[in-house]
């Protein structure tokens, strides 16, 4: 979502906040700005993009040793420069800001009461007066925001500025992520790693309540007390290469085709150690695995349908009762709580506001067995879990996921196996077979890619379409839910996926020769039931798309086409099904002319509400 970086050094920090927005434009905005201190608060805002904005301050000749920038997404008040940060209180403070501030209302019928005038539609001027106001009383911008912080409510992640501080700035976080970067005689904040890459990789990431006063030499850090505290430094393992385009014409392509390493760097793990252990999950992991007796997954949007497909893996590899939730339904209802319960939460960001809030609502309910996975090391979800399996996909630019996805299919699948053999389950024998079912994977995955040409044709079909219809059965349904998803994300073709057997029981009635339907139809025990399902579509004058295995002896016909995927790769078939759908999407969409990147409306990384 909106992105943040702010700099003090003892150099122009106009292009480091301009390259920082640059590299956080891929979590989705759509307005830009910076303001730095000089001897008054110089501000550079524009609508669209990054560039944009950078041109205005080029022309303006904008230079300041202490910034901070701002890349917004809309939430309070339209698209308009007026609305886009930094924001400014009586031209002595400025601030940036992430997330939701949910009692806006209330503070500014108080600050203008106290004379403070809005000129914005936004949450945010709410916090630039309220510490401009306390600024008033104390004299000191850290004082001032601490201050202020205890009365907003709601998620935030914010950085502020003052010329009547001009050699520091002063940042917090809330419920949204936010980091400092260490430099030498310099030093750096941003709502993501990226944005600091070519600074520093020596990075603190802020909990809960911190609230830090940063200038060129020094960094302290206040928890939500008040009191001074220490943080870890970590040594980001990120590298900017992996953020380049590199040959590929989009994020989103590089991505998918990234899948074999993506996945294969996730395995090693596994196949290194020749076994599935617990130990892989943490130090804690064996002891807690022995007390569950039941698994509650929650997540949000693509996580959420690569948890539907684990249910099926842990009821019947494990023979454990799961259930799958949407994280922002379950931490607003009233649910049994079960302390052997393990919560497996379920993020690639692991900043997903919803999903944090919902692992954070489980604990309270003292179910305190939970199990993270997640793409990005030490972010907010790990560090809130007992347990923790790292997916290794790299840095995911493109804002429908795509490699994130089906390495959490393979950790989940992990998980599964796993505890199967911990509650003795497992045979050797069975245990080797699905060690070798993943190591056959990536090249499955790999001869899937190289169907694009075929599946590029098929999008022609797509591209002069309003809708689409997604069928599946069994595991296999969570990835028609996926397909369905990637092709609305992308393409704005309305799409919604069902299991097969439910087509007689509503949705046929939408099939005819303007519904394209895709069929995700593997060589398994439930193939002759969606051959009678396609016939359902067939008699109705429906158009069929087919990914079926090699060897299911389908054959395509007049309003059926078939593409072959791989023979059938047994349990781990979801995954390799995956890549088809990812491919149709992309390709639609580029017939479409859509910004395959970056669609409207939508945001990488979802920190609030």
């Amino acid at each position: 979502m909106c992105g943040i970086v702010g700099a003090v050094a003892k150099r122009n920090v106009v292009p480091m906040l301009i390259e920082g927005l640059s590299r956080l434009e891929y979590r989705g905005y759509d307005s830009a700005g910076i303001a730095v201190l000089n001897t008054v608060i110089e501000r550079v805002r524009a609508v669209g993009r990054v560039v944009e904005m950078e041109n205005k301050a080029r022309t303006s000749n904008t230079t300041g040793l202490v910034g901070i920038g701002h890349t917004r997404w809309a939430t309070h008040g339209g698209v308009t420069e007026s609305n886009a940060h930094p924001h400014i209180s009586r031209d002595e403070i400025a601030v940036v800001h992430n997330g939701i501030i949910e009692n806006h209302d209330e503070q500014r019928e108080k600050l203008k009461s106290l004379g403070y005038v809005f000129e914005s539609q936004t949450d945010t001027e709410v916090i630039a007066h309220l510490i401009h106001y306390y600024y008033l009383k104390t004299s000191n911008l850290l004082k001032a925001t601490q201050l202020a912080v205890k009365e907003l409510t709601g998620a935030f992640a914010i950085s502020v500025i003052s010329i009547k501080s001009p050699d520091n700035m002063v940042c917090a976080r809330l419920g949204c992520p936010l980091l400092i970067g260490l430099g030498n005689g310099e030093n750096f904040i941003a709502s993501d790693v990226s944005a600091v890459l070519s600074v520093t990789r020596r990075v603190i990431y802020l909990e809960d309540g911190d609230v830090a006063d940063i200038d060129r030499e020094k960094v302290t850090i206040y928890d939500k007390d008040g009191k001074e505290i220490k943080r870890k430094i970590h040594i980001s393992d990120v590298s900017l290469a992996s953020m380049e385009l590199g040959p590929y014409s989009h994020y989103m392509q590089k991505e998918i085709h990234e899948q074999p390493k993506a996945l294969t760097d996730t395995i090693e793990a596994v196949i290194d150690d020749a076994s599935f252990s617990s130990a892989l999950f943490g130090d804690e992991a064996e002891e807690i695995f022995n007390r569950v007796d039941s698994i509650l997954i929650l997540a949000a949007g693509t996580s959420y349908y690569a948890g539907q497909t684990a249910k099926y893996w842990l009821e019947s590899i494990a023979e454990i009762p799961t259930s799958v939730e949407i994280a922002s339904e379950y931490r607003y209802r009233k649910s049994v709580p079960n302390k052997n319960q393990l919560i497996v939460t379920i993020s690639q960001s692991g900043e997903t506001l919803d999903t944090l809030e919902a692992l954070k609502h489980a604990k309270s309910l003292g179910q305190e067995l939970t199990l993270a996975i997640c793409n990005v090391q030490e972010s907010a979800i790990p560090r809130t879990s007992k347990l923790v399996l790292y997916t290794r996909a790299g840095a995911e630019i493109g804002v429908a996921s795509t490699k994130a996805f089906t390495t959490q299919l393979v950790a989940l699948f992990t998980l599964a196996v796993t505890l199967a053999k911990q509650r003795k389950l497992l045979s050797k024998k069975l245990e080797n077979q699905y060690l070798n079912e993943l190591r056959s994977l990536v090249g499955s995955v790999q001869h899937a890619l190289n169907l694009e040409p075929q599946i590029r044709e098929w999008a022609k079909a797509f591209a002069n379409k309003h809708h689409a219809l997604f069928l599946g059965r069994g595991m296999h349904y969570p990835i028609a839910l996926e397909g369905a998803l990637k092709l609305k994300e992308i393409s704005y073709i309305h799409a919604e996926a069902y299991p097969a057997g439910e087509l007689k029981h509503g949705p046929l009635a939408l099939v005819d020769k303007d519904m394209p339907v895709v069929v995700i139809a593997p060589n398994d025990a439930l193939l002759e039931k969606v051959k009678s399902n396609m016939q359902e579509v067939s008699a109705r004058g429906g158009e069929l798309f087919v990914f079926a295995d090699a060897d299911s002896n389908f054959s395509g016909s007049d309003g059926v086409r078939v593409i072959r995927t791989p023979r059938h790769v047994g349990v781990l078939s979801p995954i390799l099904h995956t890549i088809p759908v990812q491919l149709l999407a992309y390709h639609a969409a580029l017939l479409k002319g859509t910004d395959v990147d970056k669609p409207r409306n939508l945001a990488k990384s979802v920190t609030v509400e």
